[in-house]
């Protein structure tokens, strides 16, 4: 079992990983994995992700209301956001769900996610160059939103990352970049909501324990500073440090995998 500190470590890994395009998945394996901590578990893995849901209900609590009310309300912005965001959150979970045992071993590989930090980084690279159009979030279409919704399906795989697979295909689409990780972080929060309730029975059975509380509060706070720091970013500069990061991080893995072989 991983200390409190290695969870508050984790946490925090988490916080800024889930939503910077630099792939969370990737780095809570990687992490363990070059420092040979033990598998935390599936229930820590859920508390982490618990965490960044609570930090995005916090950040765009406004949009939710308003999307909320628009239900009973004649508010058509808001609602045609919702309905967007549902139509977009659908491929994820149920690709999320006929996947889920690979995404625990096969896909946990360290030299498949140094391939996929890097092939993604060079197409997120590519993407933000191309993409220098100014669509908003309310110029979305409905096709627009099925294609973000399939490139989230890919964040199965570690490496790939969600934010970053979702607002790469928003950029490719022509949407601002500011515009590209809202939508990316409005899609992520039914998606990680759904992720968490289908796999509490699991932190129900362990029980909470301090370690997944320190977990769950770290990320909550890194991901809170991730997601304001992100969007304040991308209005004045663009998505290619993080395609940098990727490729750096996916050659050092490659050379830590050949040094230990």
């Amino acid at each position: 079992m991983i200390t409190e500190l290695q969870a508050l470590i984790l946490g925090a890994v988490q916080g800024l990983t889930e939503f910077l395009p630099v792939s969370s998945s990737a780095h809570l394996v990687l992490v363990p994995w070059l420092f040979g901590w033990e598998d935390p578990g599936l229930a820590f893995d859920v508390a982490l992700h618990l965490g960044s849901l609570v930090a995005l209900l916090i950040f765009y609590w406004r949009e939710w209301v308003w999307m909320a009310l628009s239900i009973v309300r004649p508010d058509a912005p808001s609602r045609r956001l919702l309905i967007l965001l549902i139509l977009a959150s659908i491929p994820g979970a149920v690709i999320g769900l006929l996947l889920e045992k690979q995404a625990e071993t096969i896909f946990r590989s360290p030299l498949l996610i140094a391939c996929t930090l890097a092939m993604m980084g060079i197409v997120l690279w590519v993407a933000d160059v191309m993409g220098r159009k100014a669509k908003e979030m309310q110029d979305l279409t409905l096709g627009d939103a099925i294609l973000i919704g399939l490139s989230q399906a890919l964040a199965i795989i570690p490496g790939v990352s969600r934010s970053g697979s979702t607002i790469t295909t928003a950029r490719i689409l022509g949407v601002a970049r500011e515009d590209s990780a809202n939508f990316s972080f409005l899609m992520a929060t039914p998606i990680i909501a759904g992720a968490g309730l289908h796999e509490m029975p699991k932190i129900m059975h362990q029980g909470i324990d301090g370690i997944l509380v320190a977990g769950f509060v770290s990320s909550a706070v890194f991901s809170l500073l991730a997601i304001a720091a992100l969007v304040k970013f991308v209005r004045t500069r663009t998505y290619q440090p993080f395609a940098w990061y990727r490729i750096a991080i996916a050659i050092f893995v490659i050379a830590v995998v050949y040094a230990r072989s």
